[in-house]
């Protein structure tokens, strides 16, 4: 078993960021990651709302921000997080592969999509559904697409995606977009975007294992060759029992955990802004608050 002071769950902008601090304090520190560094920035096509920059895409941002931690030196463990265990004074963080003591858990672990939980719609994620145009839009070049939702997400995929598809239809439940309003005015300067209000998606229809169409709660059947979700997020954050409001962990003024030593950041904590530049913050005083608490200990 190997043994380190701090070990961070995730490799977000959260997640790198506390790695930056702590490495420059001198810390041992490992980060567990098992997809792409980045998060939820490798999804995002425009970034313009982050200080220092008037557009960047958000792969762009996430690059950079992963180089700069390889720069440190930080050491980076890619493999599943299944549990973190209490272990007297130490923690244990299990992985798929093994089980790592440390002193200190960064919890950094962010959201995942929301889905609509309708009939076949598992079979067709990957194919058909897809929760990022970035990741997946040229698939669907000069075909009809549908985007459910109506927040800043759906409407900068939306945005996206109109200027690949030959026709994209925003399904939204509510009677206006909930979007900032910049985004909704470039949104109307295309030409092949339909919005539709107050409907839900009841059904998809498929022919020879694709989607064809959708069908809607007032009966309507949308023509569509691909579904792109972007209706919220659900917190990760079952690796230990921490207390949590609405699926999302709470932390304290020093973003501890209801257990001690254990923090938490970015879009897996509970909040009121779930941005880039919040996340950027919360990492940056997790990583004080233990560098400090390690100086104390001394």
């Amino acid at each position: 078993m190997q043994s380190r002071k701090v070990v961070i769950i995730g490799s977000g902008v959260a997640g790198m960021t506390a790695a930056i601090y702590l490495k420059r304090a001198g810390i041992d520190t490992l980060v567990i990651e098992c997809d792409a560094p980045g998060g939820q920035l490798n999804r995002s096509s425009s970034i313009e709302n982050y200080p220092g920059f008037k557009f960047i895409d958000g792969p762009t941002l996430a690059m950079n921000i992963y180089e700069q931690v390889m720069n440190l030196k930080v050491d980076y463990l890619f493999d599943k997080v299944v549990e973190i265990k209490e272990n007297g004074n130490k923690k244990i963080v299990k992985t798929s592969k093994e089980e790592i003591e440390c002193e200190y858990v960064v919890m950094a672990t962010g959201r995942t999509s929301r889905t609509l939980n309708l009939d076949n719609e598992r079979k067709y994620i990957g194919n058909g559904i897809s929760f990022c145009a970035l990741c997946d839009g040229n698939l669907y070049k000069n075909k009809e697409v549908v985007i459910v939702g109506g927040g800043n997400s759906a409407i900068e995929e939306a945005i996206y995606l109109a200027s690949l598809c030959k026709k994209v239809t925003v399904i939204h439940r509510k009677d206006k977009l909930t979007a900032e309003e910049a985004l909704i005015n470039t949104l109307k300067t295309y030409d092949n975007v339909e919005i539709i209000y107050n409907v839900n998606i009841k059904k998809y229809n498929e022919e020879d294992n694709k989607i064809v169409s959708i069908t809607l709660d007032n009966n309507m059947i949308i023509p569509t060759s691909g579904v792109f979700i972007a209706i919220g997020y659900v917190p990760i954050n079952n690796l230990i029992d921490v207390k949590k409001d609405n699926g999302y962990i709470v932390v304290d003024n020093n973003y501890e955990t209801s257990i001690k030593n254990i923090y938490a950041c970015g879009d897996a904590i509970k909040k009121s802004a779930y941005q880039i530049a919040t996340a950027v913050g919360e990492a940056t005083n997790v990583a004080y608050n233990i560098i400090k608490m390690i100086k104390d200990t001394k």
